[in-house]
Formats: structure tokens, C-alpha cells, sequence
């Protein structure tokens, strides 16, 4: 076994590896860009190692400074975690020549596999079904247009270096192939490093399903069964489960046969994950083989009781696994949710800034499910825009699905998150969903159910109790505390605009009662746990426990249940009345003006003052967390003035272009 690992990598993975090394007795060592300096990583490690400026092209991408970091600390093995140099051969055999070992599969496997287009050929010569695609080098634009129509639309583009999410787009016509294929293209190259790019057919309502695999270096490997990762949002995985709730016994065997196979014929030594695109018919098609650990892996490990990052050091250190495949069995049911800094309600798109606030549910045993946190940040941490947004990956376990899923919600409205956009209304929305409850999933839900994005959610009747009972007790105890408590016990509580006549009480028990008029029910709220101040509302109702997140506005409260946000005001009779005589406030009109959606950098200005533009033509590009986002004109106009330039830095919501 290794004393001393050093990890190439950052944030919540870093942190992640650090943890089970630790438990092993293994030392510890992480490099460290600019922008990392003072990263959670670096303080848990036992050594930290300068390595550059922020871009991770200047340090996290460049070999020389990961050899030389090794050579100085003297670790015996490094651990790439995933992204950056994880699935890059040429490092791994570098770090072989260097008698250094690497703590993921061989190089001739990673050069098999992790190429998207090799790993298609070796599939098919492998007897392995696989997508309809053109998996050869495509040189230019107009060769990609020929292929896609011999194809036939709608075409996926991606990069043949590509992961997470990013060098990916889908083409549905030949405007579509000629704006993303140069697209997919340069952030290939931003990313990874690597240009090339393949084309394959995109499959009509598929669903995500991929396996884990793990081997050692003796030729034993076993699959720890499937995941289904089929939310996405732009090709980018939201939330994860385990196992898949379509699989039947019979596919997930079939499935699982055919990835062990496939990583016997490349002899494959570590945790791996063969991808499968599957038809709502439990048909399945290989897709690509990631030669590294995946961001969902710890799903796996929650539904088996197996550490896939201790099982990857002990391979890598030549130990043979410690079971046969007759000895795992799934146990239970986990979800992942990731959280993003990125804002729902303006497209998704990523937010940078620093965490004000950042709470997080308690891990462990909880009221019949168990919580997991992977996060790589503190509160007052900055997200960087140099990086991939993610602040979070929460995730919880449970007997059944349906009480993963609950479990879930509760852990997420435990969650509380300030000085970012971030995603967890969407995340609770979705918990919500009763097509999501049931496991009726598809790659296209997302856009299904969310067509014209995330814009909130009306409170169903348990948020909207939560938000009353929760706004009343808020302003009793605030008026309590002040010195001011009033001893009227009806009011109207206005939740944005409608009304709702409450009584006030307590029981024998003490016990905070209240009456809503006109329904015939009573609300009991108790074990309150909440001060002025807290962002954090607590309580118990009618014996269910919740938490909302709250805050304070001028003439009331704002108040957040799972996906349903609102303002709430706590009104006498006679101030109910005269509030519904004021007039609603306009909002300001920004139909003429394109403005910068997130805080970036302008790759380019495609208009000029005076053209006319046509409605869905190409106005802007902005980068942010190294991707490209193209923005479009909406409709018919002329250019009145451009505000911006290219490589000029902008902040979310600076003008770019005015239409006149």
C-alpha cells in the first residue's frame, strides 16, 4: 500500500479522495491553481503544492507542473479524480516511465476506451451494439453537413475528449450542424485540449443508463450494477439514482455481462463506466466507456457499501479485489442531486460569486433515510469562474425509492445557500414531480416538463400551510422579541395577493394553533426553531417536519417551501383592505436590449450598429465556466448601439447590444 497519494485535482473530488485516504492512513498531497489557494483541498490535505494561474490550461491541464509536484512532495501514486488529466494516456503512461504510479486503469485500456471514437470501434469489433454514427475524424464544416444528412437529423455532436456534459450539442437541421459543430470544436479544445469531434444519431426519448465496473491487475473484474442518469439539462447530468427504476433483473444481468466483457477485452484495471443509451422498451446500445471514477459514483457506493476510491488505490497498489461478483448485491435505493451555482429562473446559466451562506443538511442516519454531502466548498468560499460550477453533491438513501426521493426533499429544504444563484428550487421542484416519483424518466424530461424553463412553482396546499403557519409565527416572535406583541389573535395573511383569513391560538399542549377561515381545518405548529435573523425556518406541522428558507422584507416575509417562493404579509382586516386598493408595479420594459445573462467574457459581437437582424440570428457569445453561450436575437429589429467588444469582461445583466 502507497504512505503518500498525491491528487491532481480540485474541489469536491479532491476533498472526496483526501477523505478515504485518510481512513486508509495514506498521506496526502494536492496541487493548487491561484484561484484554489485557499480552497477547502488545501486545507484538508497533509501537503499543498502551487501550480499556476487559475486557468486550468496553466495548471491543472499541465503535465510538467503534476511531475514536478510529484517529484517534490514524493508521493508514490497519483490520483486524477475526474476531468482534466483523467483519462489522458500520454499522462498515464508518463507517470509510468516515471515509476510513478496511477491510480486509474492502464494506458493501452484508457487509449482503448477513452477515446469516443476508438472506444465505438473496438465496441462494434467486440460484437457490442452500438449507436447509428460516423465515428472517423471529421475535418471541416462541410464534411460534418454531409455526414449528418447520411446520418439523418437530429444529429448529436460531440467531442471525442469530451465529459461532463461539456463539447456537446444536438443538431436538428444543417444551420444547427454549422453553428455546433464549430461550437463543440472550440470548446473541445478550451476544455480538453483536443478538437475532434464525431457525430452519432440522437435517440428519440432514450434514458441514461451506465455501469460501474472495477478490476484489478490480477484480471478480476465485477460490476456493481447500473445508475440511471437520464435528467439532463444541455447533456449535463442533474440528478443520478440507483439502481435504475427501468431495468428489470433480466436487463440489468444482460447489461451488466456485456460491460464486463467489454472491459475484459481491454484487460482493465480500476473503477470504470460503460454508458448505455436504453429505449423505454429496455433495449440498449452501448454509447462510450469513461476510463476514470464518475461524479455519481458515490450513488453506487451508497446501494453497495463498497468505497470505489479505496477500491482504486488497492488496485493500483496491485491488491486483488477483496470479493467476487456473487458476493455484491444491491441494497436500497440512492438519488443524487447536484447543486450548481447556477441561476434556474434566468436559463440556468452559471453564477459566480462568493458563498455568503451556506448550510447544509446534517449527514448520517436520519428519520428513516441516511444522508450523504460531497461538497468541496465552505460558507464564504468563492465559485470561480474558472471552473465547473458545482458546489455540491447531496445525496440520500433509503429502504424503497419513494423514501430516497422524500429523503431527498427533506435533505434539500435543509440546504441553504446565499451570495450565489444556485439550483436547489429546481432540484426540490422535480422532488415534487409526480412523473419523477414514479420513474417514468427520459434524457428529454427536463425540456418535457420544464418547456419554458424553471420559473418557480405555485405552492401545492402542504407549502402553502407551511408558508402561513411559518409567516404568522415569524411575526409573533419578532413582535414578541421588539416589545411590541399584539394580543389579536385574527388576521389576513397574503400570500403574494391572495388572502387567507387565520385565527390564532394555543392548545393544552402549548402548541401554536391556527384556524383558516372558511376551510374548517386546523394547522398545529410546533417545535419551533427559528429567531430574527435566521434564514432558516424550522418547525414541525401537524407532525411533519419541514424547514423553509426565509427572510425579511418591508412589510413582511419571503418565504421559500421546496420549489414554491412567495411574499408573504401578516395583515390586520383594515390593512388587507386598503393594501388590495394599491396598483402592482410595472415591470421595466428590456424587450429592445440583449444583455449578458452570467458573468463572463465577450468571445465575440456578431452584430454592428445599423444592421438589421433577423429574429434567432447569433447577437453575442459569452464564456463562463468554460463554456460558450450563444445568445440569439428574439425577434426582428436593427442594431441602435453595441455596448461591448470581444474580450471585454461583463457582469449578469450588462447591456451588449440595443435594438432601436
Amino acid at each position: 500500500m502507497f504512505d503518500k497519494i498525491l491528487i491532481a485535482n480540485r474541489g469536491e473530488i479532491a476533498v472526496r479522495i483526501i477523505k478515504t485516504a485518510r481512513r486508509l492512513g495514506i498521506a496526502t498531497v494536492v496541487v493548487h491553481s491561484d484561484a484554489d489557494a485557499g480552497s477547502m483541498a488545501v486545507e484538508m490535505a497533509d501537503e499543498a503544492i502551487h501550480i499556476g494561474p487559475s486557468p486550468a490550461a496553466e495548471s491543472y491541464l499541465v503535465q510538467d507542473k503534476i511531475v514536478e509536484a510529484v517529484r517534490r512532495s514524493g508521493a508514490q501514486a497519483v490520483h486524477p479524480g475526474f476531468g482534466f488529466l483523467s483519462e489522458n494516456p500520454v499522462f498515464a503512461r508518463r507517470l509510468e516511465a516515471e515509476g510513478i504510479a496511477f491510480i486509474g486503469p492502464n494506458p493501452g485500456a484508457i487509449e482503448a476506451m477513452g477515446d469516443k471514437i476508438t472506444s465505438k470501434k473496438f465496441a462494434a469489433e467486440a460484437g457490442v451494439s452500438t449507436v447509428p454514427g460516423h465515428m472517423g475524424l471529421i475535418e471541416s464544416n462541410a464534411h460534418a453537413l454531409q455526414i449528418a444528412n447520411e446520418i439523418g437529423y437530429p444529429v448529436m455532436i460531440k467531442a471525442s475528449a469530451g465529459g461532463g456534459g461539456k463539447g456537446i450539442r444536438v443538431a436538428h437541421s444543417d444551420a444547427d450542424m454549422a453553428e455546433g459543430f464549430a461550437a463543440v470544436k472550440a470548446e473541445a479544445l478550451t476544455a480538453f485540449g483536443d478538437d475532434r469531434v464525431f457525430l452519432e444519431k440522437f435517440i428519440i426519448d432514450p434514458r441514461h443508463i451506465e455501469i460501474q465496473v472495477l478490476g484489478d491487475k490480477h484480471g478480476n473484474i465485477v460490476h456493481l450494477f447500473d445508475r440511471e442518469c437520464s435528467l439532463q439539462r444541455r447533456n449535463q447530468k442533474v440528478i443520478e439514482a440507483a439502481p435504475s427504476p427501468l431495468l428489470d433483473e433480466a436487463t440489468r444481468e444482460a447489461m451488466g455481462a456485456q460491460a464486463v466483457a467489454l472491459a475484459r477485452a481491454v484487460n482493465y484495471d480500476s473503477a470504470g463506466t460503460v454508458e448505455f443509451v436504453a429505449g423505454q422498451d429496455r433495449s440498449f446500445f452501448f454509447l462510450e466507456m469513461n476510463t476514470r471514477l464518475q461524479v455519481e459514483h458515490p450513488v453506487t457506493e451508497l446501494i453497495t457499501g463498497v468505497d470505489l476510491v479505496e477500491q482504486m488505490i488497492r488496485s493500483a497498489a496491485g491488491e486483488r479485489l477483496p470479493f467476487t461478483q456473487d458476493q455484491l448485491a444491491i441494497n436500497g435505493w440512492a438519488i443524487e442531486s447536484r447543486i450548481y451555482a447556477e441561476d434556474p429562473y434566468r436559463g440556468f446559466l452559471p453564477s459566480i460569486g462568493r458563498l455568503v451562506r451556506y448550510e447544509q443538511p446534517e449527514e448520517g442516519e436520519q428519520d428513516g433515510y441516511v444522508v450523504r454531502n460531497d461538497s468541496g466548498v465552505r460558507e464564504g468560499d468563492e465559485i470561480s469562474m474558472f471552473y465547473d460550477p458545482m458546489i455540491a453533491k447531496l445525496n440520500t438513501w433509503a429502504p424503497t425509492r419513494i423514501a430516497a426521493v422524500d429523503g431527498m426533499r427533506r435533505a434539500l429544504e435543509d440546504t441553504h445557500l446565499a451570495g450565489v444563484g444556485h439550483n436547489v428550487p429546481f432540484l426540490a421542484a422535480v422532488m415534487d414531480q409526480e412523473r419523477f416519483r414514479s420513474g417514468a424518466l427520459s434524457t428529454s424530461y427536463i425540456k418535457d416538463e420544464f418547456p419554458e424553463g424553471f420559473k418557480g412553482a405555485a405552492p401545492d396546499r402542504r407549502r402553502l400551510d407551511v408558508m402561513i403557519a411559518a409567516a404568522c409565527a415569524m411575526t409573533e416572535i419578532a413582535a414578541e422579541q421588539s416589545g411590541d406583541p399584539s394580543d389579536r389573535t385574527d388576521w389576513i395573511v397574503l400570500v403574494d395577493r391572495e388572502a387567507h383569513g387565520v385565527s390564532l391560538g394555543y392548545d393544552e399542549d402549548e402548541v401554536l394553533t391556527l384556524d383558516l377561515a372558511g376551510e374548517d381545518r386546523t394547522l398545529r405548529l410546533s417545535d419551533i426553531d427559528w429567531c430574527p435573523g435566521m434564514a432558516q425556518f424550522r418547525a414541525v406541522l401537524d407532525d411533519q417536519p419541514f424547514t423553509a428558507e426565509v427572510a425579511r422584507t418591508a412589510d413582511g416575509w419571503t418565504v421559500r417551501s421546496g420549489a414554491a417562493k412567495a411574499r408573504v404579509r401578516v395583515f390586520t382586516p383594515r390593512q388587507a383592505e386598503l393594501f388590495a386598493r394599491l396598483p402592482e408595479k410595472a415591470a421595466a420594459d428590456t424587450s429592445r436590449l440583449i444583455q449578458s445573462p452570467m458573468p463572463g467574457l465577450v468571445v465575440s459581437i456578431a452584430v454592428t450598429v445599423g444592421q438589421e437582424v433577423k429574429g434567432g440570428e447569433t447577437v453575442a457569445i459569452i464564456e463562463a465556466m468554460k463554456m460558450q453561450n450563444i445568445l440569439k436575437a428574439e425577434r426582428d429589429g436593427v442594431v441602435k448601439a453595441v455596448a461591448a467588444k470581444a474580450g471585454d469582461p461583463v457582469a449578469a445583466d450588462d447591456v451588449l447590444v440595443e435594438f432601436g
